[in-house]
């Protein structure tokens, strides 16, 4: 599986507002310099999020955005799929072969493999919230390996030394 620029940063704006005292608001400006996408991109992930009821804006002198639920009731699974969709839907459906579908559509061998990888990627990451991610990233390891049992991956900055 492979998580897009927009799924990633619909994430890291998330972790912004995760990060602010209860009650404590960002704006799009800040939202965006923080994580160094453009006001634009960053108002377009916050408009899905938003519709999704993931986010909610505040108006007036000290407005912004705020999670309109909190960081533990709103998983990355749940993100995912609000900012890409459903991507074993789409899969089955678009074909990069010379016909227009795909002449395994009836009786397929991988889809059930392919299902399979999705289902068990969808439930790890519904395992996996805001709440989780706030941490440092040794300390996220250590969650997902306890939440999932998932292997401990080597920290960036570790294998970057080697």
């Amino acid at each position: 599986m492979r998580i897009t620029a927009q799924e990633e940063y619909g994430l890291r704006c998330l972790l912004q507002l995760a990060r602010q005292p209860e009650g404590e608001s960002l704006t799009l400006k800040q939202i965006a310099d923080r994580e160094g996408i453009s006001s634009a991109n960053a108002g377009k992930l916050l408009w899905l999020l938003g519709n999704a009821g993931m986010v909610r804006s505040v108006r007036g002198v000290k407005g912004g955005y705020v999670l309109a639920r909190p960081a533990p009731e709103i998983t990355v699974s749940e993100v995912i799929g609000v900012l890409e969709g459903e991507v074993m839907e789409e899969h089955c459906r678009s074909f990069p072969g010379n016909l227009e579908t795909c002449v395994h559509t009836g009786d397929c061998g991988i889809r059930p493999v392919l299902n399979t990888l999705h289902q068990v990627v969808r439930q790890v990451l519904g395992n996996i919230t805001l709440a989780h991610l706030i941490h440092p990233e040794e300390h996220v390891s250590e969650q997902l390996f306890q939440l999932n049992r998932a292997p401990r991956p080597q920290s960036f900055y570790t294998q970057a030394q080697s």
